[in-house]
């Protein structure tokens, strides 16, 4: 039998089982974290278990109901991705109880719900082209934001692991292993236009900071006492505002980039699995999503055959 005490405690175990033996990333532990925390809070169990069916199905009720705007007191909304977090990590924690064998709910019964199929943002390849010649100065600003769109279109990195780049990474190899979701390793592999508009970044730069990208002052700043490495945030907005400047109307931000990165390898010929590896994608149903844009056969088959009018 659990206490509400044994309970959190319980909870603070699932959670740093899951960041030492699983290997989760801080960011990944935090969220858990916060789901956990929410439906505890709503269910109200004082003992692992009282959580049950009927409880999970009154909380997936009243998260649903944040998305369709019927609590307008949080003004809060949830699509169906993000309730699936909270009932993934619900039933991680129901399978970390049922492995040391405390009685509580099946995690089996808990089925995540039907999302609409996913999206993407994409931009045209001329598009692309515009934006990767946007920053043209050899300022340090225009070099690193070269620099930057040169790299995250070479490589298909996240955001989060572009920021966890440092200048000792031998770019001139052409190849470089980055550690990604799940602290899972992979390679990408770097163009020589990447590799141009890094060299010529780094040769710039006069600080001894080891994060590669960096936040640039303006002139009378404290100098190199204060350079910091960019945020996500940071990196998101700098490519928001070169695509402004080129003249593209679509939100980008650095995952659109990612995308560009995946469909261009595969409207070119390559194979599935591979761009699943050089995208760091644990499962190939998440690289699928790309194959449906990018079927030149099928695109030549249409204006070959289709609507042959006389």
């Amino acid at each position: 039998m659990t206490s509400a005490n044994e309970l959190q405690r319980l909870k603070r175990e699932f959670l740093e089982h899951t960041e030492i033996a699983k290997g989760r990333a801080v960011k990944t532990i935090e969220n858990y974290d916060h789901y956990l925390t929410r439906f505890l809070d709503f269910a109200k169990v004082s003992k692992a278990s009282e959580i049950n069916d009927s409880k999970v199905r009154d909380f997936r009720l009243w998260l649903n109901r944040q998305s369709t705007g019927n609590n307008r007191a949080t003004g809060s909304t949830l699509s169906k991705k993000t309730q699936n977090y909270y009932m993934i990590a619900l039933r991680a924690f129901l399978k970390f109880l049922a492995k040391k064998e405390i009685k509580s709910m099946a995690p089996e019964q808990i089925e995540l719900a039907k999302v609409p199929e996913h999206s993407l943002d994409l931009i045209s390849t001329q598009e692309l082209s515009r934006l990767l010649k946007t920053p043209d100065g050899e300022d340090l600003k225009d070099l690193r934001d070269k620099a930057i769109l040169e790299l995250l279109f070479s490589t298909g990195l996240r955001v989060s692991e572009l920021c966890s780049l440092t200048t000792d990474i031998d770019f001139a190899s052409g190849e470089f292993s980055i550690r990604g979701k799940g602290g899972k390793v992979r390679v990408v592999f770097v163009s020589d236009e990447a590799k141009i508009a890094i060299k010529k970044y780094l040769s710039k730069r006069k600080d001894m900071t080891d994060a590669l990208f960096i936040q640039i002052g303006k002139k009378g700043d404290k100098g190199n006492k204060d350079v910091r490495a960019l945020t996500r945030r940071s990196i998101e907005r700098i490519v928001k505002e070169l695509a402004v400047k080129a003249g593209i109307s679509k939100k980008v931000t650095p995952h659109v980039i990612r995308h560009s990165f995946a469909t261009d390898l595969l409207s070119n010929g390559a194979d599935l699995r591979s761009v699943q590896m050089l995208l760091g994608h644990a499962n190939i149903s998440t690289t699928q999503i790309y194959t449906h844009v990018t079927d030149k056969a099928l695109r030549d088959t249409h204006l070959k055959f289709h609507s042959k009018r006389q």
